[in-house]
């Protein structure tokens, strides 16, 4: 019925083929070289977070350390101030038992200051390492207002013991 020729047929074929060098010249390399880029920068994008948790993990260890070392010296700090009350108690009991009190307030308002610096200190490092974290981690700049609010979040969850 229908006989193509093989004229017909060798310029189709040549059609074809000049047709698929073309495309993969104008079409093909660059959409391959356009998603290699692209998943490139995701992996280093994902390996920029992994870096940042790991140091946002390391600096919670080494403030947890120097909040137990902190109740260690506090320990230590109360310890001396009661065997210090109980000599003065024993030499002069009406002083010993004032000079005692006063030692003991003033160690725990320095515990307590030495504490709370520690914590605040503890809280922004750790906010802005999150707030780091998770503006490379969304892939998009964050505004004060946003900084802001997760900074709040993160320090309300950290005071609450959520953290």
């Amino acid at each position: 019925m229908l006989n193509p020729s093989i004229a017909t047929f060798l310029i189709t074929l040549i059609n074809v083929v000049l047709l698929f060098v073309v495309l993969r010249a104008l079409l093909f390399k660059p959409v391959t070289k356009f998603m290699a880029e692209r998943s490139r920068k995701i992996e280093e994008s994902l390996a920029g977070a992994e870096r940042e948790t790991a140091q946002a993990r390391q600096l919670l260890e080494q403030y947890q350390g120097q909040l137990k070392k902190a109740d260690e010296e506090a320990e230590a700090i109360i310890k001396d101030a009661r065997e210090n009350a109980g000599r003065e108690a024993e030499r002069i009991i009406a002083e010993g038992k004032d000079q005692a009190e006063r030692m003991i307030a003033a160690a725990r308002d320095q515990i307590n200051s030495e504490r709370q610096a520690a914590q605040s200190l503890f809280k922004a490092e750790a906010a802005a390492l999150v707030v780091a974290a998770a503006g490379r981690l969304l892939m998009r700049e964050l505004n004060q207002e946003d900084m802001r609010r997760l900074a709040a979040g993160l320090l309300t969850e950290v005071s609450a013991g959520e953290f």
